[in-house]
């Protein structure tokens, strides 16, 4: 038999991701993690209810933003703080993360495709197998040269680039 906390866990996740981005960030703002407030954004579907049920699994322990496996295509992020995220496999694709906060990010088997990442802070990102054909990162702050030379040779757009 599944067992009763992690059912009733998924029922919250999915009632929360039923809310309007109002009423989500009510709900965000009394367990303590208002500073997700992207989460008030992300559609409901069965990648999201996975994830939203790691946040409400201890919201007071949450220091750092778990996404993995998330969808959050299309979505505008910009000036998120992902700062320590774990973004492995997280579909962003199309998105927009203008200015954000990518400090130490795990981008491994993401999908970046056509995501604008334009001033984004990128140092200490980890780039192993993320699909980047079309993501624009204009000067990409933070990545080391060769980085950014990988990262261009897999369809990366370095728009300031003087190698364009």
């Amino acid at each position: 038999m599944l067992n009763s906390p992690i059912l009733d866990l998924r029922s919250t996740a999915i009632e929360f991701l039923k809310q309007s981005p109002l009423k989500r960030l009510q709900i965000l703002q009394t367990l303590g993690i208002a500073r997700y407030d992207f989460l008030t954004q992300m559609r409901l579907n069965e990648a999201n209810i996975t994830c939203i049920m790691r946040f409400f699994q201890n919201p007071s322990q949450l220091k750092f933003p778990n996404l993995v496996g998330a969808d959050l295509s299309g979505l505008i992020l910009d000036e998120v703080n992902f700062i320590r995220g774990n973004l492995s496999r997280v579909n962003l694709q199309n998105s927009s993360l203008l200015n954000a906060d990518l400090l130490f990010v795990n981008f491994t088997k993401a999908d970046l495709r056509n995501a604008n990442l334009q001033g984004a802070t990128l140092n200490e990102t980890i780039w192993l197998d993320t699909l980047v054909v079309g993501c624009q990162l204009g000067f990409g702050i933070g990545l080391t040269e060769l980085q950014r030379k990988d990262l261009q040779r897999r369809g990366a757009i370095f728009n300031s680039s003087i190698d364009d």
